[in-house]
Order: C-alpha cells, then sequence, then structure tokens
C-alpha cells in the first residue's frame, strides 16, 4: 500500500514527549521508523526472556496461566497455543470503535514500550507493529473493556489482528477481517513466540495513545479560555464600566509563583494590546467580579494541571510498564505493579475538576453580558413599535442558558471516576486505576468546556460588534485591542449568518481553533523542559533526535503549555 509520507517519526532510546506522539498518530502520512539501538534494546530484552524459558523457572504469563491462574504451569508442548489463547481470551472490548487516530495512538503507544527494553518481544514482532502504522492497518478497536490495569482488551483487539484474526477497519469505512486487512497491505500474519502474547497486550497504551491526542485539545482549551476572558473584559468594560486590567498586571503575577497563571495573564495583555481598555484616563470600576478578576488563577491552576497531565504521560510513554518486567540490567524477569497508571489516572481526574471551575467563571462572565443583550431587544422593540421592521438578532437569545445546562454537565462529570472499581479474578486484582474510564469522561469534558467557552466569545463578540455600530454612529472610538479585534472580525462573520445555535457553536469552535493556532498574541513560549535522556534497560540513551520530524518538514516538537491542536 503506497502513501504519500509527510514526516518521519524516529523511535530511538531517547526521551519522548507526549506532544509528539499526538502529532505522529494524528497524520497517517507520517513514516515510524525504529532506530538501530532501539531495536537492540528490544532484542537484548528478548535475549533476557530466552534464558528464562531455558532456565525452566516458573514466569507469570510465560510459563503460567495468568491472573487467578498464576500459579498453574503451561506444559512446554502448549506454549505457542497458549500465545493465541491469550489474544482470543482478552479480545472482549465492548461499544464502539474507537477512531482511526485513537488506535494509531494506541498502537504507536505500545511500540515505543516495546522500545523500553521491558517487553521482551522479538524485534520483528516490534518491526511488525511499526507496519501495521506505516501500511495503514488499522485494527477495529472497542472503546470500553479495560478497568485500567493494563488496557488488555484494547490492546488485544490489535494483537487479533495482527496474529491474522479479529477485525480492521476498511478504506470506505467499513469493517475487513484482521487477515485479509493484513494482506492488502502486504503483511504476513505474526507468529507468536513464547511470552509475547502477554507482552502485546499487558500495557496501558490507549489511555497513553488517547491521552496524548486528548493532551492536545487541552492546550488549546487553555488558550480558548483566555481569548473568551479576554472579550468578555472588552464587553463588559463597554456595557458595565468594567474592565479593570490590574489583577492581570506582571506586579500582581510576579507575586505568586504559579507559571501557568503568569502565562494566562500575560496572553490576556497581549490580546488586548492597543486597545481601549489599555488607557490610563478611561473610568472603571475598582475592582471586577471575580470571574473576571481571579480568572488568572483559576486559568493557571488549569494550566498547571495540563502541564501535570503532560509529565505523567511522558512517564508511561518513556518507562517499562510491563509484567512481568524484562530487566536488561539484572538479566532477570521480576513481577511488578508497573502497569497501573495511577499518576496518569489522577492527572485525567484532576483536570476534569479544573475544567469545572475554568466552566464556572466562564458561565457566570456570560450571565453578566446577558443585560446588555436584553437592553439590545428592548431597543429593537421600541423601533418597531416606532414603525421600523423588527431587527433581526444575530446571537440566538437563550445560549446563556444552554452555557448554563454544559456547566451543569461539567459539574457532573467532575466526580471521581477512579474510586469505583470492582475486585477481579478470584480477587487477586483487587485494585484498579480505571484509568480509561477517566480519560473518556475527560474527553466529554473537554466537548462541554470548548462549547461552553465558545458561547462566551459568541457573545462578548456579538456585543463588541454592537457597541462598535453604535461608536461609529456618535463619531466615538473605542478600539479593541489587537487580538480580541481579530477574533470578533471572525465571529461577527459568522453571526452575521444567522445560523441556528447548534450549527453557530460547532463553527465557531472549529473557526477559533485555526484562529487562535496562528494567534500571535497567543504564541507564548512556554518554560523549556529538561532534555533528559532515559537510562533505558541500563544503557545510555544517545538518540537525540529521538521524537522529532526529519524528513519531510513536520515538526512534532511543538509542546509547550501554551499551544495546541484539538
Amino acid at each position: 500500500m503506497s502513501r504519500a509520507r509527510r514526516g518521519t517519526f524516529l523511535i530511538g532510546t531517547a526521551h519522548i514527549r507526549a506532544g509528539d506522539v499526538a502529532a505522529a498518530a494524528a497524520d497517517p502520512a507520517v513514516e515510524v521508523v525504529l532506530s538501530a539501538e532501539a531495536l537492540e534494546l528490544v532484542g537484548l530484552s528478548r535475549e533476557v526472556v530466552q534464558a528464562a524459558i531455558d532456565s525452566g523457572h516458573r514466569v507469570y504469563g510465560l510459563n503460567t496461566l495468568l491472573g487467578s491462574g498464576r500459579d498453574t504451569a503451561v506444559d512446554k508442548d502448549s506454549i505457542l497455543d497458549f500465545q493465541v489463547q491469550v489474544v482470543r481470551y482478552h479480545h472482549s472490548g465492548v461499544g464502539a470503535l474507537l477512531d482511526g487516530d485513537e488506535v494509531r495512538a494506541l498502537i504507536l503507544a505500545r511500540l515505543i514500550g516495546f522500545t523500553r527494553g521491558g517487553s521482551g518481544v522479538r524485534p520483528e514482532t516490534a518491526r511488525f507493529y511499526a507496519e501495521l502504522l506505516n501500511r495503514g492497518v488499522v485494527p477495529a478497536v472497542p472503546r470500553d473493556g479495560s478497568v485500567g490495569s493494563s488496557d488488555l482488551t484494547h490492546l488485544a483487539a490489535v494483537a487479533a489482528v495482527a496474529i491474522g484474526e479479529g477485525q480492521a477497519l476498511a478504506p470506505d469505512g467499513g469493517l475487513t477481517g484482521g487477515g485479509e486487512a493484513l494482506a492488502a497491505a502486504g503483511l504476513e500474519p505474526l507468529v507468536l513466540a513464547p511470552g509475547e502474547a502477554l507482552a502485546l497486550v499487558s500495557a496501558n497504551s490507549y489511555s497513553i495513545g488517547a491521552g496524548a491526542l486528548e493532551l492536545r485539545r487541552l492546550q488549546w482549551l487553555a488558550d480558548l479560555a483566555d481569548t473568551a476572558l479576554a472579550l468578555s473584559l472588552e464587553a463588559t468594560a463597554r456595557y458595565d464600566g468594567g474592565g479593570n486590567l490590574s489583577p492581570f498586571s506582571p506586579a500582581v503575577q510576579s507575586a505568586k509563583a504559579v507559571d501557568g497563571q503568569r502565562v494566562s495573564a500575560a496572553n490576556v495583555r497581549r490580546l488586548l494590546r492597543g486597545g481601549w481598555l489599555e488607557d490610563p484616563r478611561r473610568q472603571v470600576s475598582v475592582q471586577d467580579s471575580l470571574s473576571f478578576r481571579a480568572a488568572p488563577q483559576t486559568h493557571g491552576a488549569f494550566r498547571a494541571q495540563v502541564g501535570a497531565l503532560a509529565e505523567a504521560l511522558e512517564v508511561e510513554l518513556n518507562g517499562r510498564g510491563d509484567n512481568p518486567l524484562t530487566d536488561v540490567a539484572s538479566g532477570l524477569m521480576v513481577s511488578g505493579g508497573n502497569f497501573q497508571p495511577m499518576q496518569l489516572a489522577l492527572a485525567f481526574e484532576a483536570l476534569r475538576l479544573g475544567l469545572a471551575h475554568v466552566g464556572i467563571s466562564s458561565e457566570r462572565r456570560i450571565a453578566k453580558l446577558y443585560p446588555p443583550q436584553r437592553l439590545i431587544r428592548q431597543l429593537n422593540l421600541e423601533a418597531a413599535r416606532a414603525g421600523t421592521p423588527l431587527a433581526s438578532e444575530d446571537l440566538p437569545g437563550l445560549l446563556w442558558y444552554s452555557a448554563a445546562g454544559l456547566l451543569a454537565e461539567l459539574k457532573f462529570l467532575a466526580a471521581p471516576a477512579t474510586l469505583g472499581a470492582p475486585t477481579l479474578s478470584a480477587d487477586v486484582e483487587d485494585h484498579s486505576t480505571l484509568a480509561p474510564l477517566a480519560l473518556q469522561q475527560l474527553e466529554r469534558s473537554v466537548e462541554a468546556a470548548a462549547r461552553l467557552l465558545t458561547i462566551e466569545a459568541l457573545t462578548a463578540s456579538y456585543l463588541l460588534a454592537e457597541a462598535q455600530d453604535t461608536d461609529l454612529r456618535e463619531a466615538e472610538t473605542r478600539e479593541l485591542g489587537t487580538g480580541t479585534a481579530a477574533v470578533v472580525a471572525l465571529l461577527s462573520e459568522l453571526l452575521s449568518r444567522q445560523l441556528p445555535a447548534a450549527a453557530l457553536v460547532e463553527d465557531a469552535r472549529a473557526a477559533l481553533k485555526d484562529l487562535l493556532a496562528g494567534l500571535p498574541e497567543l504564541q507564548t513560549p512556554a518554560p523549556e523542559m529538561n532534555d533528559r535522556s532515559a537510562d533505558v534497560g541500563g544503557q545510555d540513551a544517545g538518540d537525540q533526535n529521538h521524537g522529532r520530524a526529519n524528513s519531510g518538514g513536520t515538526n512534532f516538537g511543538r509542546t509547550n503549555s501554551g499551544r495546541g491542536e484539538p
């Protein structure tokens, strides 16, 4: 299957960034390449597995059953059949299928896990997973089935296709057999070696891969929140004498060492730069409501949580979460609990709570922008009584109520998801993280918050456009900031189409995504992360090109907390 390539994602032994993984997974034209150093480490880890086989010692999942059957030996003559049985047994997911980019992220995360040296798969197995990505084989992976102690059912759906079973997504959008999908891509089914079945399914690759994709949306959402806030500051200044910028001043922001808070305040100042709100002669309230005045603190805390998610994702990407762990340094296979991604699960949890607080502030600002909307409607009615045709209003009147409903959803979704796991496998697996559920609830929260913040941006832009019309009639100039002016111009054009509310919000969200991605006022360089090199499996990590595009002009390095694309 021939496809035009737009870049290369090189997997070496150096530190991997979550943003790079998301960018590579989101673009099926990116070619995934394994470095010689990575393949060497994979080979060394396989030697450890072979030594364990030769020793005859019992090793979990290698020559024993799984779960509650951990102490039951598997006969040597059944080991290869046992690999197939493990894949079939775990291929038990239910529900809607993952999207293509989620499946690619899932496979890519597991492939990266192979190269950390803890899984013990053969180099040819790692190459096979890379070819699944490069040749466009997309297994059909049901969304539900993992309790967050390894995403067993998700990974088993991939492994089923790898051995020529299961189902895959067809080019026409339908489903095809796994064997047929491999044949169409020029691949032969993979014959698993001892211990490989467990290595293929025992990881948190769905939570990691789909979490990396969600990280990009969260980074964009942080920019959207700052943009909606800046627009509302302009609107409250125009209609209610508010818009005090002192809470966004360097003096206030430098008084508290929260990096995300300073980023948010700086974004707002840049969006408002050159506008009327900077005029020192302007009469302004001494203090605005907390939804305006303390917004940098709320938005900054959310940005800090986004940074914590990036850190948690990179812990998982660069760690060895396998059980048993193939430890190259000691030459042993060791049972452990690194498959339990508690830090990642709690990062998903915290972000939903943070988003609820961002939503509370946004809805309160929308509420304060409702009186001028009511005044505009009253003026239109008065003009109609005087004989002028009733003016149409570009902004649907009850968007505030829709925002309130979205806020209620955000509050509901903020409840803990990770505390609900039952005990499984005869009470051997008596604690789980439910990381996938926490992630899926976060995805719903991001959708709701994006719509809520878009409604705020639309509401403020409508009022600012109306105010600009009034200024023209009264020969009075109250300039918008350079950044907010660009947003108002964009959204005013959408508002003028008088679309139904649902279409207006979705179109505005898409338009804001594109605009914010290139808005200079939001190009905030984040502090550089430490350029860490992972000492993986006892070897120096020397591949500094890892995770960067080295052909086609594509750059996967945009992972700073102030940028992102949904």
